[in-house]
């Protein structure tokens, strides 16, 4: 065998063999450097990295959230009692009979606050965290959470509050998560994820060779010329931005739209955030990008925040996350799917809506349930997911039932970011599709029956066109 080996030696293309020595010995230098810049961060290089070792590296986030939310719960609930900010029982269609305090928002977000604030001091100081290894530094860290996030969650926690206190007008809030959309765009987090759906239509589109003229993408408008001056226009970016603004509006109402069982969106967020969880784990592992560390400290600061807050929201409640805390968990967990798409993985941005997919249902199924019935988008009802599910299995059976019904779109969610496409995309189809039809279908029942009463009692019937009421909800 050996001579075999020497043979093979001798007859190999004069130099090669001094060449492989080289780049072996090239590679074992990187990998020294690589070892003493983790040792640097508090890297064990010796150590196997795997998902399971990056999560304890950054646990101390998990366990601040959790302490911090924990804590700080019956605080805020001293507070509102103590200032009148309770959630009063005046609507038939509302699962409690007695005030409950509002302000439980402004505990999760202190929760948040406490783990991204303990990040950033783990970046100036070594040893806090335990970072992944990767070759995305600032200076010798791994980047942190941007300023822009903490910014929206503020902006988010503040217009939400303000409503929860005296009451707001719808603009107000939308005005406040469009603040909070732009932060975030003006620090390009989440702008690229219109890259990989809209990147290669744009290229076909207006900078193809068998066209009769093209457009370079990004192109410029030229203002007295070329040779003098133009504004470049990168039409990516700006369908990001545009993104950005329609994911925000939407999640935050969307998380709103189910907070309507004691223990429901706080459950339901920490699904969604645990499955989020394993997908950044991933990320970080691969080492995708430079938002890698960012990431997997966002979704366990909002897994431990919802857990925290979990055992004093849970049926029955004694505190209630108000417009302030489901504005912010639905802000919360939107910026963490939008991260997903960087690096303009689009595939990973669909994942993380599959893990979102409860709060989704529910919206659209309210959006065509009230369409139908000829009321507007913001006029309440008791059709929602949880009140269909609340009347067959009480308040603590629905709110099992959906998070049942979370954790098998996390699952799909995370499949779906392995690689396992098509099944995944077919399977959450038919999954979606069931839940939808039959909420319809109750939804149009209820409706057949109430329009049989009135007719015999004499009453007109409800037409689709008749004037809905005008209570917020």
């Amino acid at each position: 065998m050996t001579g075999l080996l020497a043979q093979a030696v001798k007859e190999m293309p004069p130099g090669l063999p001094e060449r492989i020595a080289g780049l072996i010995k090239d590679r074992e230098h990187d990998l020294e450097q690589a070892r003493e810049l983790g040792r640097l961060v508090g890297i064990n290089p010796d150590h196997a990295v795997t998902r399971l070792s990056i999560f304890h590296g950054y646990f101390s986030i998990f366990i601040i959230a959790f302490l911090v939310t924990l804590l700080t719960t019956p605080i805020m609930r001293r507070l509102a009692l103590s200032h009148g900010i309770i959630d009063r029982p005046s609507e038939a269609r509302k699962v409690h009979r007695v005030p409950v305090a509002y302000l439980g928002g402004v505990a999760v977000y202190l929760g948040l606050l406490a783990a991204i604030l303990y990040s950033y001091f783990a970046t100036e100081i070594p040893g806090l965290l335990g970072f992944h290894p990767t070759q995305y530094l600032l200076d010798t860290t791994p980047y942190p959470v941007p300023v822009s996030v903490l910014i929206g969650l503020t902006a988010i926690m503040l217009v939400g509050l303000l409503d929860d206190v005296v009451g707001v007008r719808p603009r107000v809030k939308i005005g406040g998560q469009l603040v909070a959309a732009a932060a975030l765009a003006a620090n390009d987090v989440g702008v690229k994820v219109a890259e990989g759906m809209l990147g290669p239509v744009g290229q076909a589109l207006f900078n193809n060779p068998k066209l009769v003229f093209m457009i370079p993408l990004p192109f410029t408008i030229p203002i007295f010329g070329e040779s003098i001056s133009a504004i470049p226009l990168d039409l990516i970016y700006w369908a990001g931005t545009a993104v950005i603004a329609v994911f925000v509006l939407g999640a935050c109402n969307a998380s709103n739209l189910i907070d309507g069982l004691d223990g429901l969106l706080s459950g339901v967020t920490a699904i969604v955030a645990g499955g989020l969880t394993v997908i950044a784990l991933t990320l970080a592992l691969q080492d995708d990008g430079p938002r890698d560390a960012s990431r997997v400290i966002l979704c366990l600061a909002l897994l431990g925040a919802c857990l925290g807050f979990l055992p004093h929201n849970f049926n029955p409640a004694s505190i209630f996350l108000g417009d302030c805390g489901s504005l912010l968990l639905g802000f919360c967990t939107i910026v963490i799917i939008l991260t997903l798409g960087d690096r303009g993985q689009t595939h990973l941005v669909f994942a993380g809506l599959i893990i979102y997919a409860i709060p989704i249902i529910d919206t659209v199924l309210a959006i065509v349930r009230r369409k139908m019935a000829g009321k507007r988008i913001s006029d309440p009802d008791d059709q929602h997911l949880h009140h269909m599910l609340k009347r067959a299995l009480g308040v603590k059976g629905a709110v099992f039932a959906l998070y049942g019904l979370g954790a098998g779109f996390a699952t799909l969610g995370i499949a779906l970011s392995l690689g396992r496409a098509r099944v995944v995309y077919a399977i959450t189809l038919v999954f979606a599709a069931f839940i939808v039809v039959i909420a319809i279908k109750i939804a149009r029942r209820k409706r057949i029956e109430e329009d049989a009463v009135r007719y015999a009692a004499g009453l007109p019937r409800v037409v689709p066109d008749e004037p809905a009421s005008k209570s917020a909800g």
